[in-house]
């Protein structure tokens, strides 16, 4: 379990730090983002403190599980209901399943795989 926890801050924290300080290069990089709407430096910055909050509370975690979990189960939460937002925009017809299929890895099994590995704790 902490090898998946060590990767799930390793991935939130690098993803935020990313996202906050060099937005348009993320922007760019990331495959599928471009596809979803015009470049915004704000945005990308908002979401990328809630991925550099979600890595810091994995972080804690691997040093002091009892104390840090709330904070990671609701760093997960918000990384989950991420990732079911790309699912509703491709029941909308906002978003094409293709781009869904590049987008799991990173939004959909990072997560779940990230609440699994503290409730197996």
């Amino acid at each position: 379990m902490r090898t998946i926890q060590w990767l799930v801050a390793a991935v939130f924290t690098a993803n935020g730090l990313m996202m906050l300080v060099v937005p348009e290069l993320w922007y760019h990089i990331i495959p599928g983002v471009i596809d979803t709407g015009p470049f915004n430096a704000h945005f990308v910055r908002d979401i990328g403190i809630a991925y550099l909050v979600s890595g810091a509370a994995f972080g804690w975690l691997l040093r002091d599980f009892d104390r840090a979990w709330p904070a990671a189960v609701g760093a997960a939460i918000f990384q989950l209901l991420h990732g079911g937002l790309h699912i509703v925009e491709v029941l909308l017809g906002t978003q094409s399943v293709t781009h869904l299929l590049v987008d799991a890895p990173a939004v959909l099994v990072l997560p779940a795989l990230a609440l699994w590995s503290i409730s197996t704790h």
